[in-house]
């Protein structure tokens, strides 16, 4: 679950606008569990069946940062040979104010090893991204600017629907993948409506929240012109908390049907 030298007051004017979005969308403190089936397929390559769960826990406030934790477990089957399985789990702690950014990925799976990523991205006071990766090749990254981490893009997204806004352009940084990629993504808001559209466990934790369908389209800056890597299709509650998801590929989708919701204590409230 990514957004040039020199200081301007348009840099300045974006970094704080982000801070204020975020300050402003009260995110809930939430685990959440999905089970996976298999969503389509089209051509020799994609799977005839796919099982698996999410699991995923968000603790914290503006005050003291957020973290998550994210775990993905899926096995596909393609309709020749043997199942091909993969288990990835994500570590991240947020600073409040979108100022730092902590990530680890672990990814194991039957058909390829993956290296673990970890890293530390900072924000500079001109809004630069400087990132810090220890894993899977130290390095030390310059990303530019205007730049969103998750929970910033997330509480980004909430505020858009909140002002009317259909579309939302962002390009966010998650230390997914190599732990250096920058996404562009779209992000398409429909209509809003209230309240739990499915009925997971808990369901009630849902009762009496504004909701909105979002579709988030997620290209890597580096290729120009490139169709989408992955979609994500979901309802998106004021809170935070995602509903059933849709993870479509290309090739094939996969769904995520939310099975269970549970808010967690919330931090202490800001005193400043």
């Amino acid at each position: 679950m990514r957004v040039t030298a020199g200081l301007s007051i348009l840099a300045l004017a974006a970094t704080f606008a982000v801070s204020q979005a975020q300050a402003a969308v009260a995110l809930a403190a939430h685990r959440a569990a999905y089970n996976i089936t298999l969503a389509g397929g089209d051509g020799a390559q994609a799977p005839v069946s796919a099982s698996g769960l999410i699991a995923y826990e968000f603790r914290g406030s503006a005050c003291k940062g957020y973290a998550s934790n994210f775990r993905q477990v899926t096995v596909l089957q393609k309709s020749e040979g043997a199942p091909i399985s993969a288990d990835t789990k994500a570590t991240m702690f947020e600073d409040g104010q979108g100022r730092t950014l902590q990530f680890q990925v672990d990814s194991s799976g039957s058909d390829s090893p993956a290296d673990p990523i970890e890293g530390k991205a900072a924000r500079s006071d001109n809004g630069d991204i400087f990132v810090d990766l220890a894993k899977p090749t130290p390095q030390k990254l310059d990303l530019g600017r205007d730049i969103l981490f998750p929970t910033q893009h997330v509480a980004k997204i909430i505020d858009s629907a909140k002002s009317s806004a259909s579309t939302l352009q962002a390009r966010v940084f998650d230390g997914s993948d190599t732990g250096s990629k920058i996404y562009d993504t779209l992000t398409v808001i429909g209509k809003a409506g209230a309240g739990p559209s499915e009925e997971p466990a808990n369901a009630e934790a849902l009762k009496g929240l504004a909701r909105w369908p979002v579709t988030i389209s997620y290209f890597d800056a580096a290729k120009k012109d490139a169709a989408a890597e992955y979609i994500l299709t979901f309802d998106l509650y004021e809170n935070g908390v995602s509903g059933s998801l849709k993870l479509d590929y290309g090739a094939f989708a996969l769904s995520a049907r939310l099975t269970r919701i549970e808010l967690l204590p919330a931090d202490e409230a800001c005193t400043n």
